[in-house]
């Protein structure tokens, strides 16, 4: 998925074909290869995913055009069963991903990307496999992360 997602990226029709807007992400459904899920993301300056995850999904992601930033967990959660954890000192990790930089991730992988930029727009293609079955949502205050909603495919098509 990481060689797809790099392919995809450096496709500057591809990349063209997103239409931006200046406040709020656009998307398009992308072809992955195999059976996962695709899309090609714009982020707005300032924009973002807030905390969340990819449930069962494993994935991979590389920025297209511009910059950005991701904040993760390097900590295994329990996948179920809770709605509020308190985190160790620790396990917040960062990465800046710009232009042709991407990165894979496994199932449960919590983060948040955002478009840290006050002016410049980023685009970024994504995949998942299998194809999302829900994305939980969390809120983060301090060392307290707190599952806030799950979201199932019928919720974003």
């Amino acid at each position: 998925m990481l060689d797809f997602v790099r392919r995809t990226a450096a496709d500057p029709r591809i990349v063209a074909s997103l239409p931006l807007a200046p406040e709020g992400r656009t998307w398009l459904p992308l072809d992955g290869p195999g059976g996962s899920e695709a899309w090609l993301i714009g982020w707005p300056p300032g924009s973002g995913t807030g905390w969340h995850d990819h449930a069962d999904s494993i994935g991979a992601f590389t920025t297209a055009t511009g910059t950005l930033k991701e904040y993760s967990l390097a900590a295994r959660l329990p996948t179920d069963g809770w709605k509020t954890l308190e985190l160790t000192d620790g396990i917040d990790r960062s990465r800046v991903l710009t232009a042709g930089r991407g990165r894979t991730f496994g199932r449960h992988h919590v983060h948040e990307v955002l478009n840290e930029s006050a002016t410049e727009h980023a685009v970024s293609v994504h995949a998942y496999f299998p194809p999302l079955p829900r994305i939980r949502r969390y809120s983060r205050n301090g060392s307290v992360l707190r599952l806030e909603q799950v979201e199932r495919p019928e919720d974003w098509q």
